[in-house]
């Protein structure tokens, strides 16, 4: 067990803020916008990159200093000791981001947080009187 310690010091660091569409690249955002997603989390970018085959792990008490009330990170593995690919279609970083943001989308968790929240968004309207008043 300590040896994946030491291990996972030396793996990828993927913040959430990198593939949030809501920031931009001064707030720490890392790709383009289309292709980046909203909102997403450690707990949505691990599921995803579980799913791709790759080694990762999170780190819920580390936070991204530009924004450290966003708590948690995920430690991802590219490469196996030998140099060879765990998934031969991500080769890097960018395309790993690029990859997640496109899956965090269709995560089982969030299809169904975003129905509720949509409906609910049309708020209905008051009708009233309005303009000005008679002196």
């Amino acid at each position: 067990m300590d040896g994946d310690i030491q291990n996972i010091k030396k793996w990828i660091v993927l913040y959430p803020i990198y593939i949030n569409s809501k920031k931009t690249i001064a707030e720490g955002r890392r790709i383009n916008v289309s292709k980046a997603c909203e909102n997403p989390t450690c707990a949505e970018i691990h599921d995803c990159c579980t799913h791709l085959k790759i080694p990762c792990a999170i780190e819920t008490d580390k936070a991204y200093p530009r924004d450290f009330m966003q708590r948690g990170r995920v430690r991802v593995l590219l490469k196996k000791e030998d140099g060879s690919l765990y998934n031969p279609a991500i080769s890097s970083r960018k395309q790993l981001m690029l990859h997640v943001a496109e899956l965090v989308p269709r995560h089982p968790g969030r299809t169904k947080k975003q129905e509720p929240a949509s409906s609910s968004a049309a708020g209905p309207s008051k009708p009233g009187k309005g303009g000005k008043k008679k002196r």
